[in-house]
């Protein structure tokens, strides 16, 4: 994976008052780390780390070049985001050196079609494995073409590229191929979820009842419909 230059200021302001303002002016709150030096705080420009995300994932090398001077490749350790605006809260990253070898989680994809009448179970989506800092890949792969019902797919059946380890469990399950259920299997088992469905809508109209019946709390005012006038 190639490296991806970007700038970035010193960061002066902690806490959610200052991190909410490092956001508000377009950049994301990050600290270095690593090699025993003392955690440096900076601001990364938001539109420039998202975009360098989006093509080559959360192990991204970058070089970074700080306006006081300091220059270094770093790689994201922990990226927090805001699931609802689908931006960077808050990053990570990992100091690292060229030929130094680091352990990340890196993501699988499954590649080919299964056999006929089956379905593919996802058990771990990304496997640990060992590389050198500027050669992490960004995605690992392992072939389903043809496989048939009943076959498990291990960390030791993924694809590695050359100079890369796997530093997972070689038996740990990364998928497996089952087979699809037929129209009548399904058929029989919807009387069952249509069951399930109307006794959890019952219980929910039972909590509701009780709810509604309860005395006030201590200390609260009972709703307007009950007061009588003395």
């Amino acid at each position: 994976m190639s490296e991806v230059k970007i700038s970035a200021e010193p960061r002066t302001e902690f806490g959610k008052g200052g991190a909410r303002r490092t956001r508000r002016a377009g950049m994301v709150p990050a600290v270095l780390y690593g090699h025993g030096e003392k955690p440096k705080h900076i601001a990364l420009p938001a539109r420039e780390f998202a975009a360098a995300i989006r093509k080559g994932g959360a192990n991204q090398l970058f070089a970074i070049e700080v306006s006081d001077g300091t220059q270094v490749l770093a790689l994201p350790k922990a990226i927090q985001r805001d699931p609802i605006k689908d931006s960077f809260e808050h990053v990570d990253l990992l100091l690292v050196r060229r030929g130094e070898k680091v352990t990340v989680e890196v993501p699988v994809q499954l590649t080919g079609e299964a056999a006929k009448d089956t379905l593919i179970v996802h058990d771990h989506d990304t496997l640990s494995v060992t590389a050198d800092a500027t050669k992490v890949p960004d995605h690992l792969e392992a072939s389903i073409e043809g496989l048939e019902a009943g076959t498990h797919i291990t960390a030791a059946d993924v694809e590695l590229p050359s100079g890369v380890e796997l530093a997972a469990d070689p038996e740990l399950p990364v998928a497996a191929v089952t087979a699809a259920p037929t129209a009548e299997q399904l058929e029989a088992t919807l009387p069952e979820i249509e069951v399930a469905a109307e006794e959890a809508e019952a219980e929910v109209g039972e909590e509701t009842a009780e709810g509604a019946g309860a005395p006030a709390a201590e200390g609260e005012e009972a709703p307007a419909e009950a007061k009588t006038e003395a």
